[in-house]
């Protein structure tokens, strides 16, 4: 900078020398919700002191709105794609705003794939069951209105869009103990958002029911190769316990695609599928309805998550809202991948 000139202060100086971030400086010299008054305080003062102003023609460039809701979704989950028709027709209705959309791949996390959209200048995100933790997804919400759909969030910045986790692996097991099961394993979501609401859902239930004693809870994770492995697992353990007719004859899987491994895997194992095991799934994603047995699945009823999602994602970008959470109850869909219990049928 040549001598004698002074640069601007800007609210990157302030955010630096109060040791916080720009986008909570932002918010204090905004006089926004969401910063304690000590944090208040200290921005403040640090702005006196500097000779900080704000730059009212940007501030009306990022107060002007795009009229833009910004997606982001997992490109391989047919579930996330299920969400996005949704949002797409609840979106036909919402002629005041369009979607646009960033996928979460490989190599793209959730907070890359937001901050796509957030050069966008989106008014506001919905984040299809996002796997980045609750502090980054503060972060993001201290930018713009954050609404999550089928993700957990203990946060109250954040909008939650979810299923009742517990209740539907509750409503599994349940159909399971009315055909007469007992030995009723579950094969979990690995490290997925809702994993362990729904792995302690079974848990409650089999206590429920008196079937603490039988309780198998198997690794998986999302995909089908992972219920393929959680399927020569039970079948190995079976037959080093005497045979096939030691597995569990009841499976509740985290989703419809580690259901779908675990039917093709017990299948060539010479396990049939449900004659001798029976298999939920969760999602109730399409694909439920093909393969070699449609499964008896747990619907989470995509359309009206996508329509909560994308009215909450609306009326917060106006300020119309606070944040909040909406729990969606669940639905069992029977099909033929469930049947009574060998000897009762």
């Amino acid at each position: 900078m040549p001598r004698g000139r002074s640069r601007r202060v800007t609210l990157v100086d302030v955010a630096r020398e109060a040791s916080c971030s720009v986008s909570m400086a932002s918010i204090v010299m905004r006089d926004a919700a969401g910063a304690s008054e000590e944090t208040r305080r200290r921005v403040k003062a640090v702005a006196k002191r500097l000779g900080y102003r704000a730059d009212q023609q940007a501030r009306a460039l990022r107060s002007a709105r795009s009229s833009l809701i910004g997606v982001t979704f997992a490109v391989h989950q047919p579930f996330h794609a299920g969400l996005i028709e949704s949002l797409y027709h609840a979106a036909e209705s919402a002629t005041t705003h369009r979607l646009v959309l960033s996928a979460v791949i490989d190599t793209i996390d959730d907070r890359r794939a937001a901050d796509t959209l957030l050069r966008d200048r989106v008014d506001a995100l919905i984040m299809v069951a996002p796997s980045i933790g609750a502090a980054r997804l503060r972060s993001l919400a201290d930018e713009v209105p954050v609404v999550t759909i089928a993700r957990p969030v203990a946060s109250p910045a954040v909008d939650v869009i979810r299923i009742d986790d517990r209740g539907g692996l509750a409503l599994a097991v349940e159909h399971l103990v009315s055909l007469g099961h007992r030995r009723i394993a579950h094969v979990d979501g690995g490290t997925a958002p809702s994993s362990a609401e729904r792995a302690a859902g079974y848990l409650e239930a089999m206590g429920s029911h008196g079937l603490g004693d039988q309780v198998m809870v198997l690794p998986g994770g999302i995909e089908q190769e992972h219920g393929l492995a959680a399927a020569a697992a039970m079948v190995d353990k079976a037959l080093a316990a005497g045979g096939l007719e030691r597995l569990p004859t009841g499976v509740v899987a985290f989703n419809d695609r580690v259901a779908g491994g675990i039917v093709l895997g017990l299948r060539a194992a010479g396990a049939a599928v449900p004659e001798r095991v029976s298999v939920v799934g969760f999602d109730n994603a399409r694909r439920a309805q093909a393969g070699p047995v449609t499964l008896t699945t747990i619907d989470q009823n995509t359309d009206l998550m996508a329509r909560l999602a994308l009215e909450r994602a609306i009326g917060r970008a106006a300020n119309n809202y606070l944040p909040t959470e909406q729990v969606i109850v669940p639905r069992l869909v029977v099909r033929a991948s469930t049947a009574a219990a060998p000897g009762l049928g």
